[in-house]
């Protein structure tokens, strides 16, 4: 039997890297599109932490290019598409509206058009966000709950979003969204907040930090683990009928809490090294997300299985471990 071939863009990311990681446990051929530049050549790192990097099949390729990304799918020949690629940054986006937009939005586009054209028996799927919902319309978020984008990034989102409803209701393509609330893990990177408390709490056990810098601490997010959602959009894109789905804990934690499991775990007083920079509050900020995953529950049996106290412990100890392993050399 012939091996499923699975084409992800975005692979260098944390969630590109463990879905590779499923995909290939799961047997699949897997590629990775990539973007290079003349003045780096594309960071692996993740799919090294991983263990997974001689196992996954880098494709030069940008989203913005689309006679790019025919003849990736034309020589590819993927049964299963997964578009992680985006500017994914929230802050960024104020600063670079137009990439965002360009890259988050508009990619999507182009590489849903070269599915047509090109694959359309493919199956794809469209890494949505929680943040679409922004100002939130109710207190729950679902599948039918009104978005309200309140950032570049969240406005991008959204159309990349609904272009892919629109091409699975006009082209009869197999094209489903997963609208994921936050999800982190050690690989998730060192400018969302998550891993940024995680790093500097491992600096400052080790003498390498003073504080802890952070915003608004009382924003709250509904936040599982990237192995988890991963998951998710693996068993989404195995269903017959394509639709979109939430992929959420049902729990919403604030950012000062989650401070205190990290501190609580390296044994340090959170008060003692925790300082707010209204400099680094967002311009408009969403203030509470919490999603409800029951639809996906329902139609291919999804809950998550690791806690937000397993997962910031988890990132704790490995921030540790690399700053640990840093300091010997």
């Amino acid at each position: 039997m012939t091996a499923k071939r699975a084409l992800i863009t975005g692979v260098t990311g944390q969630d590109g890297a463990y879905l590779a990681a499923l995909l290939l446990k799961e047997g699949y051929e897997v590629f990775g599109l990539a973007r290079r530049s003349s003045s780096s050549d594309v960071n692996l790192s993740r799919l090294d932490w991983l263990g997974i990097t001689s196992d996954v099949r880098i494709v030069d390729g940008n989203l913005l290019d689309l006679s790019g990304m025919i003849r990736t799918l034309r020589e590819v020949k993927p049964d299963e598409i997964y578009n992680l690629a985006a500017q994914s940054f929230v802050k960024s986006s104020w600063q670079q509206p137009l990439l965002t937009g360009q890259v988050t939005g508009l990619g999507v586009v182009n590489l849903l058009e070269a599915i047509r054209l090109e694959s359309p028996n493919a199956r794809f799927y469209q890494a949505s966000s929680s943040e679409m919902y922004g100002l939130i319309q109710e207190s729950v978020q679902t599948e039918t709950t009104p978005f309200y984008p309140r950032s570049p990034y969240a406005v991008a989102k959204l159309y990349g979003h609904w272009i892919t409803v629109n091409y699975r209701e006009s082209y009869g393509l197999h094209a489903s969204s997963g609208i994921l609330f936050n999800h982190e893990s050690p690989l998730r990177g060192i400018e969302f907040v998550t891993r940024k408390v995680t790093h500097c709490i491992a600096k400052i056990k080790l003498g390498l930090a003073q504080e802890l810098r952070l915003g608004n601490i009382d924003a709250k997010r509904d936040w599982g683990h990237s192995k988890d959602y991963v998951r998710a959009m693996w068993l989404m894109v195995q269903q017959d009928i394509a639709d979109d789905y939430v992929i959420a804990t049902g729990r919403t934690t604030t950012v000062r809490d989650m401070c205190k499991i990290a501190f609580e775990h390296a044994n340090l007083e959170m008060d003692r090294y925790l300082v707010i920079d209204p400099d680094l509050f967002r311009p408009a900020e969403v203030d509470v997300l919490l999603g409800s995953p029951a639809k996906a529950t329902a139609a291919f049996g999804w809950t998550p299985t690791i806690s937000l106290e397993e997962m910031i412990v988890e990132m704790v100890d490995a921030d540790l471990k690399r700053l640990s392993n840093l300091k010997s050399l």
